[in-house]
């Protein structure tokens, strides 16, 4: 179960995020995950659109393993080499993520090679 926190009384989402989220069920933390094709394990540098459409898909794969979706994400951390790239990423986000949209943190971070994205998550998967 997710439920989206939301007060008149704190700053309004700018975006695809939710103020808070409170869920309950068994918690999956993943790993940041970078823009490496599953079947080879090495990197793929292409566009930006590219290496972020790789990204979230291995993160569908991680959560599929543990019994979750997206659906089942609370808390997204988004890390690019380039603050450029932001809103092709929320573009890209929102075909993977719908509202009530989970908690976001989104930086610019320096990230190895030629990394453009880089992204972790916890979900929560409902109990039975």
């Amino acid at each position: 179960m997710r439920e989206e926190i939301r007060t008149e009384k704190g700053p309004k989402p700018l975006g695809a995020y939710s103020q808070a989220i409170v869920a309950q069920g068994r918690t999956v933390y993943l790993s940041g995950q970078g823009p490496i094709n599953p079947e080879t394990n090495d990197f793929e540098f292409g566009s930006f659109a590219e290496q972020a459409k790789l990204v979230f898909d291995n993160i569908g794969i991680l959560l599929e393993a543990a019994g979750a979706s997206w659906r089942d994400v609370v808390k997204v951390g988004i890390y690019l080499s380039s603050l450029e790239d932001f809103s092709e990423m929320n573009e890209i986000y929102r075909q993977y993520l719908t509202p009530p949209y989970p908690a976001r943190t989104t930086v610019a971070a320096g990230l190895p090679a030629q990394m453009r994205i880089e992204v972790d998550c916890i979900a929560v998967v409902p109990e039975d």
